[in-house]
């Protein structure tokens, strides 16, 4: 009887595994690998694993240019075809400057919407994918492909990793004035109906979603993932600790990650200034993005505070195994538009993590027994709880993050987002 069902659930498998060979999926978005941080990052891991099910994928994106808003050394801002990782990847030129900020940070999406429209129409009205996924940020590109998808009856997912629009007002980035901001959120809401599936990464993205007429029906949630086989608790002490000079006495705070106004830095700087007299503190920020420079003029006086790159994703669980504590700042404007992705890469390390957001996010409730929180914005407090982690470094307990990130995992979210391509 055993074997019988076997056979039966073998027999089931089949038909759906072999209707994804060769199946062709458009991917769109301004976003992809090789970039280490943020949308690109995940994008280009659904994108390489709906190849390596077989699955025939096209991308339309730009140059690799994020977080540092400059493209990346070995690529060059035009258009360009190829083949990478099995997939045929188109990219397109972008408006870049430094700094971006303000009316420069809706100039280049649009640029992109404007370079990659001839590509994405061609791409869609030859080929005639029978799924085209279009990526947020941006939104701002998504009609045309909607308009193609629909000539060629194409089903049509919207991976939502940002509230632009929300997130946009809420640090600023466009101002505040009531006309653009009319504008925007009904831009929004038109291109919001017109997708068959939209899937998000957070339940509290996927309840705004709802609120701005997106129905239940068309919504799924698939959070962010880490790997749980390439970021886990290191039985020794990192590398890095002798690499960069470390004493086995110090106590290391590490941010790693997107260096922009959404991440409230600032506050976890003036924390580090109020406790610059503690000789066995050392913070560490890596990544790049946006105010990066703005901060290191700041506070590049700070003795035990180091700027670093973005590391090497091989050596990413040596680097995060580095920290004592890994800090999470948010800005409050956009505390509760997002999940931050780097969360999964702190709770998989087992290091202790310090969050900021308020009480009710669905950050802080997230989190809630696998991280310690504090408010946004307290320099204080911040500060306080940076010094309850240095007198409790040898007292503590990292199986409920560990127990935590599970739910994160890559194979598990990677699974549930082919599942959602299905019409």
């Amino acid at each position: 009887m055993v074997a019988m069902e076997t056979l039966s659930d073998e027999g089931e498998e089949a038909p759906v595994a072999a209707s994804r060979q060769g199946r062709k999926i458009l991917i769109y978005g301004m976003n992809f690998s090789p970039e280490l941080a943020g949308v690109g990052r995940y994008t280009g891991e659904i994108a390489q694993h709906l190849a390596d099910e077989g699955m025939d994928v096209t991308v339309v994106t730009t140059q690799p240019h994020y977080p540092g808003w400059r493209v990346q050394e070995g690529s060059r801002n035009r258009y360009s075809t190829g083949i990478e990782g099995g997939m045929r990847v188109r990219r397109v030129p972008l408006l870049l400057r430094q700094p971006m900020r303000g009316i420069w940070r809706l100039l280049a999406p649009l640029s992109f919407a404007l370079t990659s429209a001839p590509i994405i129409i061609w791409e869609i009205l030859r080929h005639r994918p029978p799924t085209v996924i279009c990526v947020e940020p941006t939104l701002f590109a998504a009609p045309v492909a909607q308009l193609a998808a629909a000539l060629v009856g194409a089903f049509t997912v919207l991976h939502v990793q940002d509230l632009e629009v929300d997130a946009a007002f809420a640090v600023g980035h466009l101002g505040s004035r009531i006309s653009l901001k009319r504008f925007g959120f009904l831009f929004e809401r038109a291109t919001l109906l017109r997708f068959h599936r939209v899937v998000t990464i957070s339940d509290r993205m996927a309840e705004k979603l709802a609120e701005k007429g997106v129905s239940r029906a068309r919504l799924q949630v698939v959070r962010n993932w880490v790997d749980l086989g390439h970021i886990f608790p290191l039985r020794g002490k990192s590398p890095y600790r002798a690499e960069l000079g470390f004493r086995d006495e110090d106590f290391v705070v590490l941010y790693s990650g997107n260096i922009g106004a959404k991440q409230g830095l600032d506050i976890l700087l003036a924390a580090a200034e109020r406790l610059k007299d503690r000789q066995d503190l050392h913070l560490v920020v890596a990544g790049e993005g946006p105010v990066k420079a703005d901060l290191q003029k700041r506070y590049g006086h700070l003795p035990r505070l180091h700027f670093l790159p973005f590391q090497p994703y091989e050596r990413l669980n040596a680097f995060l195994n580095l920290a004592d504590l890994h800090a999470l700042p948010q800005d409050r404007g956009a505390a509760d538009l997002v999940l931050p992705s780097k969360l999964g890469g702190m709770l998989a390390s087992g290091k202790p993590v310090l969050v900021t957001a308020d009480a009710g996010t669905e950050l802080a409730t997230f989190v809630a027994d696998a991280a310690t929180i504090v408010p946004p914005g307290d320099v204080g407090v911040l500060a306080d709880a940076i010094e309850l982690a240095i007198a409790g470094r040898r007292r503590r307990d990292n199986a409920p993050q560990l127990e935590k990130v599970r739910c994160l995992s890559k194979d598990e979210g990677l699974s549930q987002f082919v599942d959602s391509l299905m019409p």
